[in-house]
């Protein structure tokens, strides 16, 4: 091998080690900032899970919902379920920030050798590389979100008080709440809800549409400015995340349906909401009074 070769090589060892570290640095930037959002909004996220797949109590409001799960359990159980949702949103944003980079580095190593005059990603390689990571991330970590929706949904064993003089009962760890659902349903049950799971992919790749789209609309105007990215951005995330919030309701049903339950298909269940409980049903803890 000459010697051009042999440094042609040494500069694509150190050119793919440096993507390598890139694509880890990002990933840990994202998984640090979800675990601090997940930590700051637990208390809704628990609210909302709830009010997915306790249909009992469509109508109540947030203060109901709070008291009433303050009153049985205390504080803590609003944070049913944290330690295993810190887990699952770390390896979450890790997976996906880890394959959207290096989906992104494909397509920018791509543009090059196609000598296109800008590397930068499209609007399709975005949606592309996005759903790429997405899918992902729903295959490696739907099994702690199943496990987390089971510890956040479940009640302290009971409505009912305990009887007096009687032990009092004590909340499962994700590991024993993880075991007894291998042991009593088998590592199936870890990848229930995996299908609407694979349809939210599309929710950053909607928002992302309808950020681009209003962008235009401002820019047609005049110059945009970050206040402007700010609302734009948060308004695709409220009309994303409106358009794909019943399979998000689905996913947590499928989550904590018992073995022995009926077995029902996406559509299924989507039918079966409607008709027993209305569109309303579909969007329960999305907007609570």
């Amino acid at each position: 091998m000459s010697q051009a070769k042999i440094e042609e090589h040494k500069r694509a060892v150190t050119a793919t080690a440096a993507q390598q570290s890139d694509n880890i640095a990002h990933a840990l930037a994202g998984a640090g900032g979800g675990i601090l959002s997940m930590i700051l909004t637990y208390p809704l996220i628990t609210l909302s899970t709830r009010a997915q797949v306790e249909s009992k109590r469509a109508h109540s409001t947030t203060t109901d919902a709070i008291r009433r799960i303050v009153q049985r359990e205390g504080v803590s159980g609003l944070y049913s379920g944290l330690e295993s949702a810190l887990f699952g949103i770390s390896v979450t944003n890790f997976v996906y920030y880890y394959w959207y980079e290096w989906t992104r580095s494909a397509f920018e190593k791509a543009a090059a050798k196609a000598a296109r005059a800008s590397t930068k990603l499209t609007t399709a390689e975005s949606m592309i590389a996005g759903a790429i990571a997405g899918s992902a991330t729903v295959l490696l970590t739907n099994p702690i979100w199943v496990v987390n929706t089971r510890m956040t949904a479940r009640k302290s064993e009971s409505d009912e008080p305990a009887l007096p003089g009687a032990a009092k009962k004590t909340k499962a760890s994700t590991i024993s709440t993880l075991l007894d659902l291998l042991r009593q349903e088998g590592p199936k049950a870890l990848f229930a809800g995996v299908l609407p799971a694979l349809v939210l992919v599309i929710n950053p790749i909607l928002q992302y549409t309808i950020f681009e789209q209003l962008k235009n609309v401002v820019e047609r105007r005049r110059r945009m400015t970050p206040k402007d990215a700010f609302y734009l951005g948060a308004l695709g995330k409220i009309l994303a995340t409106s358009i794909t919030y019943p399979y998000i309701t689905v996913k947590s049903r499928m989550h904590v349906a018992s073995k022995d339950g009926p077995k029902e298909t996406l559509n299924g269940s989507l039918k079966r909401i409607i008709k027993e409980e209305g569109y309303v049903g579909l969007y329960k803890g999305k907007l609570r009074p």
